[in-house]
């Protein structure tokens, strides 16, 4: 099938707030009638736990951008919330480790 059949021929998606890693859930008390199938498997893909935007392109089989259109429309509807990734936490400086270090090294 052909993409813009999928998206209903739209390129773009309503809201550009999908990366590659953005985490997608899906709200398992909402109606599927009316949606899709495409959008109905992405529903079922998500009701198990998070996925990435990556995850669930690849498990569709369908580009990111025409898997960014389906989310789009299934947050705009209420279906799926996504949420960036926890950034990882910053190292702390050589410097404090280091004082931290002779500190204890002090002490015993």
């Amino acid at each position: 099938m052909r993409p813009y059949v999928v998206t209903d021929g739209r390129a773009h998606p309503s809201r550009n707030t999908f990366d590659l890693v953005t985490l997608v859930m899906a709200y398992g008390d909402r109606p599927l009638t009316g949606l899709s199938p495409e959008k109905r498997r992405l529903m079922e893909l998500c009701m198990g736990g998070a996925l990435s935007v990556a995850e669930v392109a690849s498990h569709l089989r369908l580009p990111v951008s025409v898997t960014k259109v389906l989310l789009s429309d299934l947050v705009d509807s209420g279906h799926i919330t996504t949420r960036s990734p926890i950034p990882s936490a910053q190292l702390p400086e050589a410097q404090l480790l280091q004082e931290v270090l002779d500190g204890l090294r002090a002490r015993l």
